[in-house]
């Protein structure tokens, strides 16, 4: 490259002094210059050696934020309408299992709760392929940091207005702490908050969860709980003491009481043969609780998924009834019953005996049963 050409290359051209007025200018250069010299790059330098490009660049976006300002006005943050405009039944938070098939914790849970009529945010303490009924199952269990930074993220965002709290399944007393912790913080933000625990521990003499937690869920997480869910199997570890006559129900029954929820609901128990579920409703402190029981039909197969079933259909109905747990424990067991012929049905038609394996509810081909139940198991109260 020659010097004068290497001159050309770094300094800015200059015009020609005589250029004819008609020839085009382009834009760009300093002055008039030939077209036929347009696509010398020793003559003319790229736009940007001389910040051209970053200039219009700039006049752009200038244009197009005033084109967005005028057609886009500066939105205010939309309500959330869930919190805004409340349901009039209510907003849960429902901290249970999940599973990507079947229906067992929050998929049990979550779908009969929205049909009631509840705004309903589901956190996974775990989330599994399937129950663990089956031969293998895979996935991922949530620690009680991670569960801690869901609520923060919710706190953030003024998000943490629940009316109820609704837990199942909870595997570590590390995960539970933070229950603990969940339920102070919800009351911090609305001190009526209803607290509905399903004290998921075990079932027919086999337990569930580590021994540690039992003493968690007793001395921590009763107290707390506006209502209490157990099995018979669960309400013995949590009081200690042995159920083997209705009355003995009932004496546990009072033992929770005392210990803190207003209602307790031993959602099965075998007695002499029948199934039985009691309810007790502790309505003031003078006062003893209203206390009842209801049959159970029994039905010759085993289920997954119906112990949060029912203490969902508990939450939902006895917010409807807040002072009639019977008719709510009324309208929740009916709702199951017919979901249970039907699942049973169902497993027949589909040439599977239903005696010989658990079963997989048919919660969404039961959904008119969930919403408006017909009463086919009524409430005996003792006393009466």
């Amino acid at each position: 490259m020659t010097a004068a050409a290497a001159a050309l290359r770094h300094s800015p051209p200059t015009a020609p002094a005589a250029a004819p007025r008609s020839r085009a200018l382009l834009v760009g250069a300093v002055g008039p210059v030939p077209r036929s010299l347009a696509s010398c790059s020793l003559f003319f330098p790229p736009r940007e050696a001389f910040g051209w490009a970053s200039l219009l660049q700039r006049r752009s976006g200038r244009r197009e934020r005033r084109r967005a300002a005028l057609v886009h006005p500066k939105m205010s943050r939309p309500p959330i309408l869930s919190v805004a405009l409340p349901s009039d039944t209510g907003r849960v938070l429902s901290i249970q299992s999940h599973t990507v098939q079947g229906y067992v914790g929050n998929k049990s849970a979550v779908f009969p709760l929205q049909l009631l009529g509840f705004d309903v945010d589901p956190i996974n303490s775990v989330q599994f392929s399937n129950h663990t009924g089956y031969p293998t199952f895979r996935g991922q269990v949530l620690d009680g940091k991670q569960l801690w930074d869901l609520i923060e993220g919710l706190e953030e965002n003024q998000l943490l207005h629940y009316t109820h709290l609704l837990t199942g399944y909870i595997g570590s007393v590390s995960f539970l702490d933070t229950v603990l912790k969940v339920v102070d913080k919800l009351r911090s933000v609305n001190p009526d908050l209803v607290y509905v625990c399903d004290p998921v521990l075990g079932d027919e003499g086999k337990l569930y969860v580590p021994q540690d937690l039992i003493s968690v869920y007793q001395q921590k997480v009763v107290p707390v709980a506006s209502m209490l869910t157990p099995n018979q199997f669960e309400v013995e570890l949590l009081t200690g003491l042995r159920i083997t006559s209705e009355q003995e129900g009932l004496t546990a029954c009072n033992k929770l009481h005392s210990a803190g929820p207003r209602k307790v609901v031993i959602t099965s128990a075998l007695i002499e043969g029948k199934l039985l579920l009691i309810g007790s409703h502790k309505k003031t402190e003078e006062q003893p609780p209203d206390q009842f029981k209801i049959e159970i039909p029994k039905i010759p197969a085993y289920f997954t998924g119906t112990g949060d079933l029912t203490t969902a259909l508990l939450l939902g109905w006895s917010n409807k009834y807040p002072d009639n747990l019977e008719t709510a424990a009324e309208l929740a067991v009916s709702s199951l019953q017919a979901l249970l012929k039907r699942t049973v049905e169902d497993y027949k038609r589909a040439g599977f005996d239903p005696s010989t394996s658990s079963l997989e509810i048919r919660l969404i081909q039961s959904q008119d049963d969930i919403r408006n139940p017909a009463v086919a198991c009524k409430a005996v109260k003792y006393g009466s």
